[in-house]
């Protein structure tokens, strides 16, 4: 059986209640089981924000993540916030950009808003990060995710987040790849 805890977390405006459910999306184009909650800050941006989703080949009894098996941390609040969650043999995820003190653990560390400043739109740095995350994990299918994003995203928008996907694909293929050289501590 293949099930997978994930918990992708930061700040309001980030886009990872979006993340999440583009993720989720995407599972169940893999006819994947998927559970997903999410929870935010009373400020409309800037708050915590978080989404924790089940992925699972088999039926899903108890919908609520347990001890993740991937951490995304977009911003400190959230690193410092879930990093202890994660198993103990788990993968931590954070981005480089705004995450200035790492934990004492190994992690990828990724500049994903730097990066989706690159692409002209800051706000796509959550598809950056999933794809990343897939990437380095398998949980999905690339193709599974590029479908949800366009099923998901207005139409004017897509070739943006079309283009996030490929760096977040790209950037995690190469820390698979140089797994010694990206994962750090």
């Amino acid at each position: 059986m293949t099930r997978h805890h994930l918990c992708l977390s930061g700040s309001g405006g980030q886009g990872l209640i979006l993340g999440g459910a583009l993720l989720a999306h995407a599972a169940v184009r893999d006819k994947k089981n998927v559970t997903m909650t999410s929870s935010y800050g009373p400020e409309a941006r800037g708050g915590a924000s978080r989404s924790n989703l089940i992925i699972s080949s088999k039926p899903i009894d108890y919908p609520i993540p347990e001890k993740m098996d991937v951490v995304l941390a977009m911003n400190q609040e959230s690193c410092n916030k879930f990093v202890p969650e994660l198993k103990d043999d788990g993968i931590l995820i954070l981005d480089s950009t705004l995450v200035i003190h790492h934990p004492p653990i190994k992690h990828y560390s990724i500049p994903f808003t730097k990066l989706a400043t690159k692409t002209g739109v800051v706000v796509t740095a959550n598809v950056i990060a999933l794809g990343s995350i897939i990437a380095l994990t398998d949980i999905v299918r690339p193709v599974s995710l590029k479908e949800a994003l366009k099923e998901r995203i207005r139409a004017d928008l897509l070739p943006i987040n079309e283009k996030a996907l490929k760096i977040g694909l790209r950037e995690g293929k190469k820390l698979k790849t140089n797994i010694d050289e990206y994962y750090t501590y």
